[in-house]
């Protein structure tokens, strides 16, 4: 009778410890997630930074090839072309990152855990 009640201890310690480690894996996981996306946030903010500077490129730009002669405004049309092509690559970037991190649920955590009920109910 005491052997019974032995392993229901054991039982009952490894289930928790068992529960506490995917609990542990979940946070740790949601946790990689957050950190993603926000990384992607502060691309895009960057990405729209660059943006605004390119249109105050352009309008200048636009001035300048007006009022004066070519290879002034053509450079700055070619910084204000860079300054979208590098924020056209942040978004794209942060695109990638948003996705990989989609959806902010912890899937390895889950069939972790779905794994090892699979695994109680087959014992």
């Amino acid at each position: 009778m005491r052997r019974i009640g032995t392993r229901l201890q054991l039982i009952k310690t490894r289930a928790r410890t068992l529960a506490n480690l995917q609990l542990e894996l979940a946070t740790l996981e949601l946790k990689a997630k957050v950190k993603a996306l926000g990384i992607a946030a502060a691309l895009c903010i960057v990405a729209l930074v660059l943006v605004l500077y390119a249109i105050g490129f352009a309008f200048a730009s636009a001035a300048v090839g007006i009022a004066e002669a070519l290879p002034l405004w053509a450079a700055l049309l070619i910084v204000s072309g860079l300054l979208v092509l590098t924020a056209a690559l942040l978004v794209f970037v942060a695109m990638r990152m948003a996705k990989s991190a989609a959806p902010p649920k912890p899937a390895e955590a889950l069939e972790e855990a779905q794994e090892t009920v699979r695994e109680v109910r087959s014992a």
